[in-house]
């Protein structure tokens, strides 16, 4: 490990990221894989700490196909010139035969995926830190659950972000197949049932990826203050009893935070090259009628510039998403405001979504309704034509469309957990505070009574709105950016290298 106090080097190791800022490496406007969330935090903060002129370096697989690099059809001097690059840049690709072909960043059978994250870690844990000699390092997700226990030994430390609660298991035998010597960290890793001897355990104790990074992690994070204190005083059942002991150990310890992730910073109206027409604060009532209409007319809705426009961000998931409590809610709603002209936009993917279609063609609410396939132009004008977006997740661990819609002046209704707490407060017009509006009750008379509150705000004198509506955009571009991100890793990056490491003895197995 290098020993640079001024200027320490750091590695994020992560499995997927949307993009690497100019100037890390001629390649990396190639570099995009994403899978969810997480692509876009990685990529935030890489670029922000790389614009703050910290010495960081970025450790991910070499999706060769999602890379659009074939290095096959390179020619001899291209091809030493490219690989000559990646040797001496920031971007350091883990290189195996199973990234090469890959469509996506988890494959849909979990074996693959479990081989693609061993190969991926074997290549950190055997060549790319050796070759960094990273001063700190900082894993993100099940993906990356061994190295924390690697770098311990190595006398490293190490940040382990968890931007959500999935993990998968394996044992150390199958490790070790991978070309992962196990047995220099066996004893830093998390197992199903406490190990005896490396011996006893080697073969059919289960070793969980995602405990075994908070385990040996010296310091974790979560995306949201609420979501940690949600966890550690157990308000979601669905969180294994391990991991959630593991992470109360961490913040009982004074080594876990919630850190809010923040929108890309081409996710704003200024400079959207999605949208129909770019706007800011100053114009943003013209603006966003022109843009309504614009979507409007690509979906089929009734063409109404005064018509309540609510969008639907998020993937249709059932599970957290709250898809069923807009199911229950969606005739109560048009029907309540059906003389307002109120629509809802669903503009995203899911096992839900069949049922919405099924609600929409079974009331004939085509003009009023549109149910679209995700993408991301689409999106982005719906959320700059829209007045309001709805994300009443049972549990949300960061969210970035809340954050995201207020710079474009659409303001989010919310069910009032995890990172939507930490991000929405209820709008208050007298007092000029607040950016949009919560409810408690996890049900579908919660939302309808959220959107009611919508409602009320909407129908307020047109001075009244344009000037919440501008002071909501202004706030969030100054709160939800980059920079306010990257210094809060920062921080706790200081506060690691600040801190003596204990490194154990490695036992004889």
């Amino acid at each position: 490990m290098r020993k640079n106090s001024k200027n320490p080097r750091i590695l994020v190791v992560t499995p997927e990221i949307t993009y690497l800022p100019e100037g890390m490496g001629n390649y990396s406007h190639y570099l995009h894989a994403k899978a969810g969330g997480m692509a876009d935090v990685s990529a935030s903060l890489v670029a922000a700490l790389f614009k703050q002129g910290a010495d960081v370096h970025v450790a991910l697989p070499h999706y060769r196909q999602m890379f659009h690099i074939d290095v096959g059809k390179l020619i001899s001097d291209e091809l030493r010139v490219y690989m000559s690059h990646l040797s001496n840049s920031r971007i350091h690709l883990a290189e195996d035969r199973i990234f090469y072909y890959c469509d996506r960043v988890y494959s849909n059978y979990s074996d693959d995926t479990m081989r693609q994250a061993l190969a991926f870690q074997r290549e950190v844990i055997n060549n790319i830190i050796p070759s960094v000699e990273p001063d700190l390092i900082h894993c993100n997700d099940w993906m990356t659950g061994l190295v924390p226990a690697a770098a311990r030994r190595m006398g490293i430390p190490c940040l382990f972000t968890l931007h959500n609660i999935h993990t998968s298991k394996t044992t150390l035998a199958e490790i070790e197949d991978r070309g992962i010597d196990a047995a220099q960290f066996w004893q830093d890793l998390y197992y199903e049932r406490p190990p005896v001897n490396y011996w006893e355990t080697h073969s059919d104790n289960h070793v969980d990826m995602l405990t075994s990074g908070i385990f040996a992690a010296h310091f974790i994070n979560t995306v949201s203050p609420t979501f940690l204190r949600e966890i550690v005083n157990g308000w979601h059942d669905f969180i294994p009893g391990w991991i959630r002991a593991e992470i109360i150990s961490k913040y009982n310890a004074g080594c876990a935070s919630g850190i809010l992730n923040s929108p890309d910073e081409d996710c704003a109206p200024e400079v959207d090259p999605y949208i129909v027409m770019k706007f800011d604060s100053t114009n943003q009532t013209t603006a966003k009628q022109i843009n309504k209409i614009a979507f409007q007319e690509r979906t089929g809705l009734k063409v109404n510039q005064n018509a309540p426009l609510f969008l639907w961000p998020s993937r249709l998931d059932p599970v957290q998403k709250g898809c069923s409590l807009l199911a229950e809610a969606l005739y109560d709603i048009i029907d309540k405001y059906y003389s307002s002209d109120l629509q809802i936009a669903i503009v995203a993917n899911g096992s839900y979504q069949h049922v919405f279609r099924d609600i929409v063609a079974f009331h004939g609410f085509y003009d009023r309704v549109t149910v679209c396939d995700f993408d991301e132009e689409l999106s982005r004008q719906g959320m700059a034509g829209s007045d309001f977006i709805l994300m009443p997740s049972l549990f949300e661990p960061c969210g970035l469309p809340q954050m995201s819609c207020q710079r474009y002046g659409s303001l989010p209704v919310v069910h009032n957990t995890g990172g939507l707490h930490d991000t929405v407060e209820v709008l208050n017009v007298a007092d000029h505070t607040g950016n949009g509006f919560r409810f408690d009750v996890y049900d579908s008379c919660g939302l309808k009574w959220a959107v009611d509150q919508a409602m009320e705000f909407y129908r307020r004198p047109a001075e009244v709105k344009a000037r919440e509506i501008s002071r909501i955009m202004n706030e969030a571009a100054v709160r939800f950016n980059h920079r306010v991100t990257a210094q809060h890793y920062i921080d706790i990056y200081e506060k690691m290298l600040a801190r003596p490491l204990v490194q154990h003895p490695v036992d004889e197995v």
